[in-house]
């Protein structure tokens, strides 16, 4: 009996210490759950906070509050680091404002992570080559670039940018090669800019004395494109220089044929020279072809200047008539009036030519304007200053008050 009863114990002792234990472990799990719990409802809670910070920041963005919004997403990061769209926010904010030393840490900071999706980490690296040029780092721009190209080859992004960064850094060469690569990628019309590298290498070694070269380089310019006006008149100049008058105005001659309101940039290269030339007839069938082709101011006066030049006083003044019949507002023309005058002894007509002058200085002759984003330059460039375009520079008709005469009261 006493043996029974005291198994019996043992028994519920055992039993009662096993609930025990489980009873232990339960309410261990409870504890941790509650902990966790309230962990996770921070966590929550903190995370609430830094999507609000965000969502305030792109509030602040689309308002142009640019100081806010750099407030709100910092405030984000705080709460959440690994947000990624918050620093490339933050990043493009800061290089809005002009701060490009923290743009970049920012966007190197990106870059460094080494989960980083694949094609984000391509954009931060286009977009730090943005912050470096930004910046004015351009080697270290050019490096970017070439480091995006090594992830994606055919990147126009970073082609273009490349081959803006040797425009500005000059090197034509480089230049060309890109545009070359990206004509290949992009269709278009790229002839055009593509001749003009060639022609901008051409003048570099022209002033370099490498003749031969710059001679290669006009030519290959206008092969490419045979509308390039400016390679047209520096392969003129070496033939020039070389006294081969033939050959240069033979090249001349084209630009007439081509865009004859550009054929006065010929022309102010041949006057220098109208006393040197022992030959002139090809000058004289240059010139009066040009006035068939294109009844324009500058080659009235030229053919003036040129007879003036060969003794007829009166064919020059008859051809700046005609100038000044056309474009009355026309002041090269009528001060050479004058001085022909004043050397001829003509004192009253020359000073009746120089009293038409002074009252017509109000009317600039010879303008400008681009006519892709008509900004006018004040003088001739092939390239748009403003919105960076090849070829939209062109010369800006005479208005009809102009033509007439008239003078415009503001």
């Amino acid at each position: 009996m006493w043996q029974y009863i005291k198994c019996w114990f043992f028994d519920l002792q055992g039993l009662n210490a096993l609930i025990l234990v489980v009873i232990l472990f339960l309410g261990a799990f409870i504890i941790y759950w509650f902990i966790q719990s309230i962990r996770l409802n921070k966590f929550k809670k903190d995370l609430d906070k830094g999507d609000k910070a965000f969502f305030q920041g792109i509030q602040y963005m689309l308002s142009n509050d640019t100081d806010h919004a750099i407030e709100q997403f910092t405030k984000s990061v705080q709460i959440n680091s690994d947000t990624v769209e918050t620093y490339i926010a933050l990043s493009n904010l800061y290089r809005s404002k002009g701060d490009f030393e923290t743009a970049i840490r920012i966007r190197q900071g990106i870059i460094l992570r080494p989960t980083l999706d694949k094609a984000i980490r391509l954009r931060a690296i286009l977009d730090l080559g943005f912050d470096y040029r930004a910046g004015g780092f351009l080697q270290r721009a050019i490096s970017t670039f070439k480091e995006a190209l090594d992830t994606d080859p055919n990147n126009i992004e970073a082609l273009d940018q490349l081959g803006k960064i040797y425009e500005d850094i000059n090197d034509w060469d480089n230049a060309f090669k890109t545009k070359k690569t990206i004509s290949r990628l992009v269709k278009g019309e790229h002839k055009n800019v593509l001749a003009h590298y060639q022609t901008e290498l051409g003048k570099i070694q022209e002033k370099s004395n490498d003749n031969e070269g710059a001679e290669k380089s006009f030519k290959k310019a206008i092969s490419i494109w045979n509308k390039c006006i400016d390679a047209y008149l520096h392969l003129g100049d070496i033939y020039f220089q070389r006294k081969d008058y033939k050959k240069a105005l033979s090249v001349w001659k084209k630009i007439a044929d081509i865009e004859p309101q550009f054929t006065f940039l010929a022309y102010q290269r041949l006057e220098g020279a109208f006393s040197d030339i022992m030959n002139t007839k090809y000058i004289e069938d240059f010139l009066f072809d040009s006035a068939y082709k294109n009844s324009h101011g500058f080659t009235h006066l030229s053919l003036a200047k040129y007879l003036y030049n060969r003794g007829d006083i009166d064919g020059a003044i008859s051809k700046l008539n005609e100038a000044i019949t056309l474009f009355p507002s026309f002041l090269d023309a009528r001060k050479f009036m004058g001085e022909i005058l004043l050397k001829e002894g003509r004192n009253e007509e020359a000073l009746e030519a120089f009293r038409e002058l002074l009252s017509k200085l109000d009317f600039p002759y010879l303008q400008f304007q681009c006519t892709n984003c008509g900004f006018m330059p004040d003088k001739l460039v092939w390239k748009c200053p403003q919105c960076q375009k090849w070829d939209t520079i062109k010369v800006l008709e005479p208005s009809t008050s102009e033509l007439s005469g008239e003078k415009i009261n503001d």
